[in-house]
């Protein structure tokens, strides 16, 4: 049984690396839009190409993982290795300078593009560290849920923080509080990836017989059907859960009118998202893991749809639900890292191959297809609805930005219930599988 220190310290990686990621998610949007002044059609078409090439380097960098072999083990010299140049990136993502509107367009793919394969070089070795600390799968639902639940102070940090920092900061400046705000996270991220590197130790090895190729890997890789079911889960799931969460801050400012509670709304949805992620493991223990992830998908995509028919005067109603919505879809979060630590202990008594970067940084590459695809449609939706950035939205804008914030999100997680239904490794089967490889 792991030590709750090694628990909350393989946590603090996931603060880390939510301060940028839940930065992206929430404030690049319209940090771009109404900051840099870009138009939502060209961020939105920006979000998908960077991050669909984003996601293709995920298998190269989770093979380069599989590889690595340092007296720190296979995936924790990358936290090392790669901090500080991640938060380097991460101001220069939100740094303006005094260029050209094309000058403007090319330095935010330039830096977006960068972000996002730092991002990947040092987030996929840590997610598949997650897998290698131990072979036990309850205990591995319990490091899951401490690592979401830490990655959700993360960002919580970022909801309550970021727009009172930039207003501190900035003095009336939004681009220079951008800037500040962005060096303040990013030290706090470079320290807390170092403690994570420092606090954690890697137990589970591949084979040592074990050298396969790159070829190898990933026709090992495809016969894993359960690996499978489990990418196209992560794409649907983040498609809706991105759409909404990108088109909050919008949903707060221009439909219910409230610009002022946009933080106080962030806030409430990052809470409601750490108490269902540190509620997971009861959840883990009492149920089914894939009955609870099919159950708990469901309700999140009913609380969406029940959104749509709040009144924009309805404030404690509309906070409420937010609320509840994270509670619910974040409680299935870890269950669903779990299941990935499973999927590989399945292809590993499949096909006879360990390949635990492989499988992680796979099942990233279609959360991350899938993070590109909710940021693009959340672009292009305002864009078709007619969003003009900083003045009243009319009628027809205030309900395109509605439905899309509340029923074209709720698709995703309905999808999401629906898929599961092929996904077979329930506990008695897991079980059966380890004995079987310490044979």
């Amino acid at each position: 049984m792991l030590r709750m220190k090694e628990k909350i310290a393989y946590g603090l990686g996931d603060t880390a690396s939510n301060i940028i990621f839940q930065t992206v998610m929430m404030f690049l949007l319209i940090y771009y839009t109404d900051v840099v002044g870009l138009s939502p059609a060209l961020v939105g078409t920006l979000f998908l190409v960077v991050r669909i090439f984003d996601a293709i380097t995920d298998p190269l960098m989770g093979a380069m993982a599989d590889r690595t072999n340092t007296k720190w083990g296979q995936f924790r010299p990358y936290l090392l290795w790669l901090a500080l140049p991640f938060g380097l990136i991460s101001v220069l993502a939100f740094t303006i300078f005094d260029l050209s509107e094309q000058g403007k367009i090319i330095y935010a793919f330039a830096t977006y593009s960068l972000l996002m394969i730092a991002y990947t070089a040092i987030n996929i070795p840590y997610s598949a560290l997650g897998g290698v600390l131990t072979a036990d799968p309850k205990e591995r639902v319990s490091v899951q849920s401490y690592r979401f639940v830490f990655g959700m102070l993360g960002g919580l940090i970022v909801a309550a923080g970021t727009m009172p920092l930039v207003e501190c900061f900035g003095q009336g400046d939004k681009a220079l509080g951008y800037q500040y705000t962005m060096i303040a996270m990013s030290v706090l991220g470079v320290v807390l990836f170092l403690l994570c590197f420092a606090g954690t130790k890697e137990r589970v090895s591949p084979p040592p017989q074990q050298n396969s190729t790159f070829k190898q890997d990933l026709i090992c890789l495809w016969q894993n059907d359960q690996w499978r079911v489990l990418c196209l889960a992560g794409l649907l799931l983040l498609s809706g859960q991105v759409l909404r969460g990108t088109l909050a801050v919008y949903y707060v400012k221009y439909y219910l009118v409230r610009a002022d509670l946009i933080t106080p709304f962030m806030t409430l949805g990052m809470i409601g998202s750490i108490l269902g992620c540190a509620l997971s493991q009861m959840v883990a223990k009492k149920f089914c893991k894939i009955k609870a992830y099919i159950t708990l998908q469901s309700i999140a995509a009913f609380i969406c749809v029940i959104n749509y028919f709040v009144s924009a005067n309805q404030i404690i109603l509309a906070l409420s639900l937010f609320f509840f919505w994270s509670f619910f879809l974040q409680m299935a979060t870890p269950l669903l890292w779990a299941k990935m630590a499973d999927t590989i202990d399945y292809g590993h008594w499949k096909t006879g191959v360990r390949i635990t970067g492989m499988v992680y940084s796979a099942v990233v590459f279609f959360i991350k297809l899938g993070v590109a695809i909710g940021g693009a449609l959340a672009g292009w939706l305002l864009a078709y609805y007619g969003y003009q950035a900083d003045i009243e939205q009319n009628e027809a804008t205030k309900h395109g930005i509605l439905l899309s914030f509340t029923v074209f999100a709720a698709l995703g997680s309905v999808m999401v219930a629906f898929v599961m239904r092929w996904y077979t490794l329930d506990n008695d089967k897991v079980t059966m599988i380890h004995q079987e490889l310490k044979q």
